[in-house]
């Protein structure tokens, strides 16, 4: 099976609403999907929820300056192998 990564583009909202609605996507998110979060600056307050959440991540920096972080869901293989396929082509966040 191959997995998708979809795309969640949260650089307009204003606090709390990017870590609000990017841990509300996590729950939905479908087996074998990862998703793409976009946003303007590195979500710190996000990473400390991923893990109890049974999620792992990445994040690089996109062409245009924005954080992008990939999340899938720890052991499905599928999503993780697309996230990394994306994510490969762009360099590290910088911090």
């Amino acid at each position: 099976m191959m997995g998708r990564v979809v795309d969640l583009d949260v650089s307009d909202l204003e606090p709390p609403e990017p870590l609000e609605t990017t841990l509300e996507r996590l729950r939905t998110l479908p087996e074998g999907h990862a998703l793409r979060m976009i946003h303007r600056m590195k979500p710190c307050l996000l990473y400390d929820r991923l893990a109890e959440l049974g999620f792992e991540s990445d994040t690089r920096e996109g062409r245009d300056g924005r954080c992008q972080v990939y999340l899938w869901r720890r052991g499905d293989a599928p999503a993780e192998a697309a996230a990394r396929r994306l994510a490969g082509g762009l360099p590290p966040w910088r911090d």
